[in-house]
């Protein structure tokens, strides 16, 4: 009987061992099981031409935009023109009654001819007692006088005709004619109104059009590669939400100084603005043209990561692992960046789903 439970103990102890063997394997079996791979999002390093632009936000400002005021006093008989239309330089914009001015240059003209008689007389005067002093027939003091006379009439002549210039010049300012090509806006008088020449408002303004300027702001560390570029720098305007190109222009001027309270350096640019796609006022992106970096190796922005120690990516390896790549990167553009160093053309790299990854990390795209 013992013998008998002898050997069952046995039989059960072996039944364990197996069983716990069996149990580690299992184990072992699940350890040795690689985690599934990650899935993230990848792109391919290339090789292209890149545009550097410096974008900055600025106003469309007019070359050039006039007040339109009077020039003598009297009473507004017409305006001459269409609000919100073009003109051209020279047209009649409005006229004031020109008759008073008509009656002063009437008189001027009269009080020259008035003049002219008796210094007429006074040179045939002149004449006659020279030729009698000459014979000794009169005294030298008599042709004194005359000529004094006549040297005061000769004034008297010259004061009628600058009398008779200024009438006229008043007479042509009750023409009142645009200055410049431009566009007229809304008037600020209305005819039969008396008009000063110190009134504070004029009577309209007259706003150049084309072509027209845009200032804007850019940060102080891009003047020198301003200054330096070489020729007129392109600049490109866009909508203030930049959805709409708005025309192609140039860079005219630099400001001299940099608003110290903003870092900002103020640009003037000129665009040619054939379809008046730029307003005056207007608020509007603008994107300058710096250079164009030949050949250049880029990546998506998204793909490059800031750490301790600088720029890096996650450079995908054959076997789809992944490894942290440190990297030399330039400028940033439209959601490309530049490498300068650190990746070749035709690498893949991670460009989504860094967070759930780290370096030897098996991947999916």
């Amino acid at each position: 009987m013992k013998r008998i439970v002898f050997v069952g103990v046995a039989v059960l102890a072996v039944v364990g061992s197996v069983l716990l063997l069996h149990h580690r394997g299992k184990g072992d079996a699940a350890a040795a099981v690689p985690p599934p791979p990650v899935p993230v999002t990848v792109g391919r390093a290339k090789t292209q031409d890149m545009p550097v632009w410096l974008a900055g936000v600025g106003t469309v400002q007019p070359i050039n935009t006039v007040m339109v005021k009077v020039r003598v006093d009297g009473q507004l008989d017409r305006l001459a023109f269409i609000e919100g239309t073009d003109v051209r330089r020279g047209d009649l914009l409005a006229q004031i009654d020109p008759r008073p001015y008509q009656a002063q240059l009437d008189q001027a003209v009269a009080n020259l001819a008035k003049d002219q008689a008796p210094l007429a007389n006074a040179k045939v005067n002149l004449d006659r007692f020279v030729k009698l002093v000459a014979q000794g027939a009169a005294p030298g003091q008599n042709v004194d006088t005359l000529r004094a006379q006549v040297a005061q009439l000769d004034a008297a002549i010259e004061g009628d005709r600058a009398m008779i210039a200024t009438a006229r010049l008043n007479l042509g300012f009750t023409r009142i004619v645009s200055p410049i090509d431009g566009r007229v806006g809304l008037r600020l008088v209305d005819p039969g109104a008396i008009v000063h020449t110190s009134d504070p408002a004029g009577l309209v303004t007259v706003t150049q059009m084309q072509p027209i300027a845009v200032v804007f702001s850019l940060p102080q560390d891009r003047l020198p590669a301003l200054l330096a570029a070489p020729g007129r720098l392109a600049v490109a305007a866009f909508s203030h939400d930049g959805s709409q190109n708005l025309g192609q222009g140039e860079i005219a001027a630099i400001d001299s100084q940099i608003d110290p309270s903003t870092g900002q350096v103020r640009v003037k640019a000129v665009f040619g603005n054939p379809q008046r796609t730029l307003w005056p006022g207007e608020f509007v992106t603008v994107r300058v043209l710096l250079r164009t970096d030949r050949g250049a190796t880029v990546v998506p922005s998204q793909a490059v990561l800031r750490g301790q120690n600088g720029p890096y990516v996650y450079a995908v390896k054959p076997d789809s692992t992944v490894e942290v790549r440190p990297v030399k990167v330039g400028e940033s553009v439209d959601g490309i960046t530049s490498v300068l160093g650190g990746l070749k053309p035709d690498e893949t790299v991670v460009v989504a789903g860094q967070a759930r990854i780290a370096a030897g990390t098996r991947i999916k795209s």
